[in-house]
């Protein structure tokens, strides 16, 4: 993810990419203050987050199109109706009712992160908050993963692509934070359009491949890929990503062989797994020689990390 231009050269204090997932959302509630705070002062090299728009053209942190049934509690103490607002028919003021600082109790996702610390009263922040809390812990080197939370198959539910891109841009330029970022997506146009209007951002290419819902299938071209097609470049999808623009791929973590990996590495792209919980699977990537890892426990992945000799982050201890 090199560069010439300010702050891309300057930022590498690890040659391997240690990033918090949501802020690392096994251990405090995803995508809030409290988890970026914490993945700050034990030391990660990226923070990873999800985006989205409200009707006001506030841009929110948030992995969900809409207030999440199992995370967004109202004024009074009840948890959201299925399916929940999409956040893009509501104001800031009205996203900011809501507390999100602890998981339904009884819901599989509570079941699958028990040891997460609740912090009641936690509220959806906006990305300038993030960048703010940022600046406050002195960490001159961590950068954003920042993915947009769009559905080629669900336009209804965020802005089009252009003007999601577009106000995502105005408010990295407004904070001068552009060359600290990187723009990830599983839907392919907003990556296009970001490397067209601002292409000093590094793009990341999300895939899944295997599983119910793919997105990249290496025989045709799907709603996702934004007319790049897997079959016009030898059914490789690092070809495809290549042919694209990308600078990152970010494939789910059992698409990965090490013949990818050098694949990737051959073309010049950088590799970034998604999501990798487990230390057994962390050491088996960093092996197989990955750029990085985006892990729900970054304490787990500094320590798999620090077990194959590599340089660790500094932390940067600060209060949401």
């Amino acid at each position: 993810m090199g560069g010439e231009q300010a702050g891309i050269t300057d930022v590498k204090v690890s040659a391997f990419d240690i990033e918090a997932h949501r802020g690392g959302r096994a251990l405090f509630p995803e995508n809030t203050l409290a988890s970026f705070a914490n993945a700050l002062s034990m030391g990660v090299t990226t923070l990873e987050l999800d985006i989205g728009v409200t009707r006001d053209g506030a841009i929110v942190v948030s992995h969900e199109r809409w207030l999440n049934p199992d995370l967004a509690r109202g004024a009074d103490g009840k948890y959201v109706a299925e399916p929940g607002t999409p956040l893009v028919k509501l104001s800031l003021d009205e996203v900011k009712q809501f507390d999100v600082g602890q998981i339904r109790p009884g819901s599989i996702y509570a079941a699958q992160f028990p040891d997460q610390h609740a912090v009641p009263g936690t509220k959806i922040p906006t990305l300038k908050e993030l960048i703010d809390l940022v600046r406050r812990s002195g960490d001159s080197h961590v950068r954003l993963n920042i993915e947009t939370k769009i559905d080629p198959n669900h336009p209804d539910e965020s802005l089009p692509p252009e003007r999601f891109v577009a106000v995502l841009l105005e408010l990295l330029r407004a904070e001068k934070f552009e060359n600290r970022v990187m723009v990830q997506s599983f839907d392919w146009r907003t990556l296009q359009l970001v490397q067209k209007l601002a292409p000093e951002i590094p793009t990341v290419y999300l895939t899944v491949q295997s599983g119910r819902d793919p997105t990249v299938f290496r025989d045709k071209a799907s709603e996702w890929t934004a007319g790049f097609n897997p079959a016009e470049h030898e059914r490789s999808t690092p070809r495809t990503i290549k042919a694209a623009g990308g600078a990152v791929w970010s494939p789910y973590l059992r698409d990965l062989t090490p013949e990818l990996v050098s694949e990737s590495h051959a073309l010049g792209l950088k590799v970034v797994v998604w999501t990798v919980n487990q230390p057994a699977d962390m050491a088996r990537l960093i092996e197989m020689g990955v750029d990085g890892i985006i892990s729900d426990r970054p304490d787990l992945l500094r320590q798999a990390a620090r077990e194959k000799g590599i340089a660790l982050p500094a932390g940067f201890p600060v209060t949401p």
